[in-house]
């Protein structure tokens, strides 16, 4: 936090200054390392400079960006080609690249380099150290009297043991072991410290209770990630016998997938969701991996139309089923039954005279059912195609020759065997059970309008939605001009009733109370 303050102020101060040299030495920046930490940070501040030259009206090329360190090339640890994918997407960003670099000097307001035994000396504002990690200041301590390592990591035996101590364990970065086949010490990194977190922790256990065995410490890391900005990165993983390198957008991928399992251990499903929302879908100054596409920038109360409509046809369609007799008979058999004998006449794998009981036809806007298709419509239907995927069968016609359609005639269905054999063999057989999921289907939809309607539970309301829309979908099948109410809900599944409907004091209400339920407390973990 306070390195942002400080970059930020930099760039007011800049802003403001007259003097060109000074606004110039305000705008330099130097990364020291060229490391994960250094290639990251050097990689976000790149991105961030454009940002805040536009927010400080100040021209990007008065801003100077350096990474610089003593090793040949970026982030050792990877394969030289991708070392050279890091340097080419640094220096596209406007980064300049020092490397074989040393640092021999840092003041107030300047930087020494050495290079080919050359020191040239830099006026700089900004100097950020990331060269090297350090042992925690304990461990720093313990290494005076036991055997240690450059940095002060402690040498420990196979079952993390400090090798002059049985009574220290050393787990993570402060450690320093070399596993059976390798030549070179566990890299200070996450996946060192969580496994060998899980070793010590068994060791000592044992040695405190007797109980279980002590474990020799065999390390199996997947690979390492480092994201350049929010669009880019490099990766290589796999298992420790077989590594393979990711382009940019699955090792960007990679890094989001990693950062929600680590928020599932550690912080709980709402962190997961907190940053899902953040990364991927209101994201600001386009950073995702995604690009730009999936950022928010539509204004809320432009759905409300939207919501209120699809809510208001929703209404409609319940109260007309209620007219319609579907609280007092048993409707399904026709209501089923004549859509497919409409889509098998068409298709020409039923009779002619099959559209004769189709009351229920193949839609009413939403559950399916209105018009009467008549055998004359059913003869001059036009087939576009009828896929078979052996799970499923995908259905698409028209109810009029192909040069006389319009987007009402057009009907789409999903044919699923699995559905069809459950409404055969448990709903049609008994007219109880009919009447009861009918009047589960206009009570729904009654409510999924009033929910929509009023801006209330605006997101289960909206999932129900899509809910009803597949049912109609797999059983009857839909006129494309129906189709638009599928739309309507995914675009309004979000948060549409926290914008001039009744979520906006309900949604902070249940969630005040609802974290305070032990369950919630200890599956989210953690307190927002």
């Amino acid at each position: 936090m306070l390195l942002k303050d400080h970059i930020l102020n930099c760039f007011r101060r800049a802003e403001k200054e007259i003097d060109l040299e000074e606004k110039k030495r305000l705008l330099t920046f130097y990364v020291v390392g060229s490391g994960f930490t250094g290639v990251e940070m050097v990689g976000e501040l790149a991105e961030y400079v454009p940002i805040l030259c536009d927010k400080f009206n100040i021209n990007r090329e008065l801003v100077s960006l350096h990474n610089v360190d003593v090793l040949p090339r970026p982030c050792m640890m990877l394969p030289e080609r991708l070392s050279q994918k890091i340097i080419r997407r640094l220096q596209k960003t406007g980064v300049n690249i020092h490397m074989e670099t040393n640092v021999t000097n840092i003041g107030a307001d300047f930087i020494e380099t050495c290079t080919d035994q050359i020191t040239e000396c830099h006026s700089v504002g900004t100097v950020i150290w990331t060269a090297g990690i350090e042992s925690s200041d304990i461990t720093k301590q313990a290494a005076q009297v036991l055997p240690s390592a450059r940095r002060g990591r402690i040498q420990v035996d196979s079952y993390l043991r400090s090798v002059d101590n049985e009574d220290v364990y050393v787990v993570g970065d402060n450690m320093m072991f070399v596993p059976k086949g390798s030549e070179k010490p566990v890299p200070q990194m996450v996946e060192n410290c969580e496994q060998s977190s899980a070793t010590a922790t068994n060791n000592i256990v044992y040695a405190i209770t007797g109980k279980g065995k002590m474990e020799e410490y065999n390390p199996s890391f997947h690979g390492v990630m480092v994201s350049i900005g929010g669009r880019y990165g490099v990766a290589k993983v796999g298992l420790p016998s077989f590594m393979f390198s990711l382009p940019s957008f699955l090792a960007m991928f990679a890094k989001h997938f990693i950062n929600v399992t680590y928020f599932v251990q550690v912080l709980g499903w709402n962190k997961v969701f907190s940053y899902l929302k953040h990364e991927f879908f209101t994201i600001r100054n386009c950073r995702s991996f995604l690009g730009g596409h999936f950022s928010n920038r539509t204004p809320s109360f432009l759905l409300v139309p939207l919501r209120v409509w699809l809510g208001a046809v929703w209404v409609y369609e319940g109260v007309m089923k209620i007219i319609g007799g579907w609280f007092t008979d048993a409707n399904l058999t026709t209501f089923f039954g004549g859509a497919n004998s409409w889509f098998n006449s068409i298709l020409n794998i039923g009779t002619s005279d099959g559209t004769s009981g189709a009351t229920g036809a193949v839609t009413d806007a939403v559950s399916s059912a209105t018009g009467v298709v008549t055998e004359e419509a059913a003869a001059i239907g036009t087939k576009i195609f009828d896929l078979n995927f052996g799970l499923f069968r995908a259905i698409f016609v028209s109810g009029e020759k192909l040069v006389d359609s319009t987007l009402a005639d057009y009907a789409f269905k999903l044919d699923v065997p699995v559905m069809n054999w459950f409404i055969d063999k448990f709903i049609l057989p008994y007219e109880g059970v009919q009447l009861f999921m009918q009047g589960f289907i206009v009570i729904a939809e009654i409510l999924i309008g009033l929910a929509l309607i009023g801006g209330l539970f605006s997101t289960p309301a909206s999932a129900f939605s899509l809910v009803l829309q597949f049912m109609f979908v797999c059983t009857t099948g839909l006129f494309l001009g129906t189709f638009w109410m599928i739309f309507a809900a995914i675009a309004v599944l979000i948060g549409a009733g926290r914008t001039l409907g009744l979520d906006y004091y309900a949604m902070p209400f249940l969630k005040k109370y609802w974290r305070k339920l032990p369950l919630v407390r200890k599956w989210y973990i953690y307190h927002d």
